[in-house]
């Protein structure tokens, strides 16, 4: 059911995208653009920080998935899905954080990807 999640709810923001704004949160974020998307991913992830700063564990899952959410937004507003943050989290299985930021850092030049 968990791994399911996802591509569902990656199913009902892409159906939800074209609806009216008056009908539907996420139409409502997508009319606003990208910069409403963004400022809802860093309220998220502050009280995501402020949960785990407080160790309120149910809270910590609450707004981990509520950051959760938003970037799945963020990322439909780009036409990609989970789907490609799971494959790159696949690509990176088994690879060093210190290895794979090395070859960011070879291939851009700097360790902020391109």
């Amino acid at each position: 059911m968990t791994q399911n999640i996802l591509q569902k709810l990656t199913e009902t923001i892409e159906a939800r995208k074209l609806a009216s704004p008056d009908s539907s949160y996420v139409a409502k974020l997508f009319s606003k653009g990208e910069d409403a998307i963004l400022k809802k991913i860093g309220e998220e992830a502050t009280e995501t920080i402020l949960a785990s700063k407080a160790c309120d564990k149910s809270h910590i899952v609450y707004e981990t998935a509520d950051l959760w959410f938003h970037c799945m937004v963020m990322l439909s507003h780009h036409g990609l899905s989970a789907d490609d943050v799971l494959n790159e989290l696949a690509r990176r299985e088994g690879l060093s954080g210190i290895a794979e930021k090395n070859s960011r850092i070879n291939e851009h030049g700097s360790d902020v990807p391109a």
